[in-house]
């Protein structure tokens, strides 16, 4: 068992308040501004969001999940090159997620690519975590 711990600090209101992921237990990142803006416009100011967050958890963890599945095949990846993309609509939350990826796999074909990354998009815990989320879509093809 793992326990992992972040400490955010904010400052006013929703709207004009803004705040700091202060540190996390590993002490990797942090601080790290963060505000209403970065969440809802397309322009960040150079502060980050939970979405974005959300989006590094996602795609990191989806790769080692893959990474696995793939090496427990006897087809271990030389390389994935993995994107997820989180859509968060004000009012309405989280909508969709996109994750995107690529892989460099010696002597797997396609189909078999695709299957090995659907499994690893339904079982790694960040995705079953977000399994609420209304719509997670996979786009998965070996690098040529």
């Amino acid at each position: 068992m793992a326990d992992r711990r972040a400490n955010v600090k904010w400052n006013g209101d929703l709207m004009s308040g803004s705040g700091t992921i202060d540190d996390v237990g590993s002490g990797a990142f942090g601080p790290l501004d963060v505000s209403w803006p970065a969440r809802s416009e397309d322009v960040s100011g150079g502060k980050t969001s939970p979405e974005e967050l959300i989006a590094a958890a996602h795609a990191s963890c989806f790769a080692m999940a893959f990474a696995n599945g793939l090496a427990k095949a006897g087809t271990p990846p030389e390389q994935l090159r993995t994107s997820a993309n989180v859509t968060f609509v004000p009012g309405t939350g989280i909508t969709k997620i996109a994750l995107t990826v690529e892989g460099r796999v010696p002597g797997l074909a396609e189909d078999a690519f695709v299957a090995a990354a659907e499994d690893a998009k339904q079982n790694c815990p960040v995705s079953q975590a977000l399994a609420g989320v209304g719509e997670i879509t996979l786009d998965a093809r070996l690098a040529s």
